[in-house]
């Protein structure tokens, strides 16, 4: 067995900093979400809006992202798009009214988008010189971001202290923390195939399956994106937890996809990825059964089969989105181009999906709104284990080294 090259090792510490971090970010803005609407008064509606303005700004800077990870290599788009993602919060989290917070949430959108297929790329690429699968522990990183800052968020609140305070010192810190990780990335070259952006092994994906797998992506992504943004606001008004202990729902799907995400390099190897992304979806499902009957439930058991839905569909979604970047990544072709593609279909259901479900909640209600990731994880399954056999080497335990 040939022995890790010391630049991957080094790299691949640099990247699980830039997925914590990123998680670190989104967690503190989705935990901080029942604060911002206390504070602004804002309701379902306008916080799906929201929602949506920062979707439609990480889509555009996604494509955009791809094609700069191709030209120019994800270590350099690393380098801008971190930091750049951690400042964008401080808009969002000093806007004085919605108007402001609506053009402000754009630019935050922007700065997630670039960061997520920046690292996302260089995962690909980590991976490949490593020569086994180690893809999945950087989304784990990213999901034990995300518990920390909702856990974070709780703690505060629970001191009496001001959630709003604690975004805006994470936005002036958390850009400055990406540089010592951005230093020990791979350099250029490592990212660049050849002229052009052509890629080491293979052409360019189908379009046909890229929209297959950016289908079961999408579906994944929707399902995450509905624990992380409603999850806690589910807790506050359906369940009556109170405000302290709402983010707590976020934070238990959190912990549970960060304990699988870390052990999924091992499931894949063992079970498969088909198999794999079959189990994931129908964990999934079930999880949102459960949070779905819970208002059903009387006194403190409404809260725990609540509780218990979002660590079963946190276990489940785990796996998808490590999976399909993976196979996506050792299937060859122009890496940062198609990882983009399948990225921005992937958050476009993680940042599209929740505002969509804020419509619907307004309109009917946050629980009848939850039915839709509920279907959508059973899509999980249904596409996505169809397009991971159209990829080469599918079920191989190891990625393809790099030439």
């Amino acid at each position: 067995m040939n022995k890790t090259p010391r630049d991957a090792k080094r790299a691949r510490i640099g990247v699980f900093g830039f997925f914590f971090l990123s998680g670190l970010l989104l967690g503190l803005w989705a935990a901080g979400l029942p604060s911002l609407d206390g504070r602004l008064g804002l309701g379902p509606a306008k916080l799906g809006s929201v929602m949506l303005l920062i979707s439609g700004g990480a889509l555009v800077s996604m494509l955009i992202a791809g094609r700069l990870v191709d030209r120019w290599s994800s270590r350099a788009v690393c380098w801008a798009g971190g930091p750049m993602s951690g400042l964008a919060l401080l808009g969002p989290a000093l806007a004085p009214d919605y108007v402001t917070l609506a053009v402000l949430a754009v630019l935050f959108g922007m700065g997630i988008g670039v960061s997520e297929v920046a690292m996302n790329a260089h995962s690909v690429e980590v991976e490949r010189r490593y020569g086994r699968p180690i893809i999945s522990a950087f989304h784990g990183t990213w999901s034990l971001g995300g518990a920390a800052g909702g856990g974070l968020t709780a703690a505060v609140l629970q001191a009496g202290l001001d959630a709003q305070a604690l975004m805006v010192v994470a936005a002036l810190v958390v850009p400055f923390l990406f540089v010592p990780a951005a230093r020990l990335l791979l350099p250029a070259p490592a990212e660049t195939a050849a002229e052009g952006g052509t890629s080491r092994a293979g052409g360019p994906l189908r379009w046909g399956l890229i929209a297959v797998l950016g289908l079961a992506a999408f579906a994944g992504h929707l399902s995450e994106g509905a624990a992380i943004d409603w999850a806690a606001l589910h807790a506050l008004w359906i369940l009556e937890t109170g405000p302290a202990a709402a983010p707590l729902a976020y934070t238990i799907f959190s912990v549970a996809m960060t304990t699988v995400r870390l052990f999924g390099d091992p499931i894949r190897a063992r079970f498969g990825s088909v198999r794999t992304i079959q189990l994931a979806g129908a964990l999934a499902t079930l999880g949102y059964v459960l949070v779905l009957v819970a208002p059903l439930a009387a006194g403190p058991l409404r809260p725990a089969i609540a509780w218990t839905g979002w660590a079963v569909a946190g276990i489940g979604l785990a796996t998808v989105v490590p999976v399909i970047f993976s196979a996506v990544g050792a299937a060859g072709g122009p890496v940062g181009q198609a990882l983009s593609m399948v990225t921005a279909f992937g958050y476009s259901g993680l940042l599209l999906g929740p505002a969509v479900l804020g419509f619907v909640a307004e309109e009917a209600s946050l629980p009848i709104a939850l039915i839709v990731p509920t279907v959508l994880s059973a899509v999980v399954a249904l596409a996505g284990a169809p397009g991971i056999r159209a990829l080469p080497r599918q079920d191989a335990p190891e990625p393809v080294a790099t030439r």
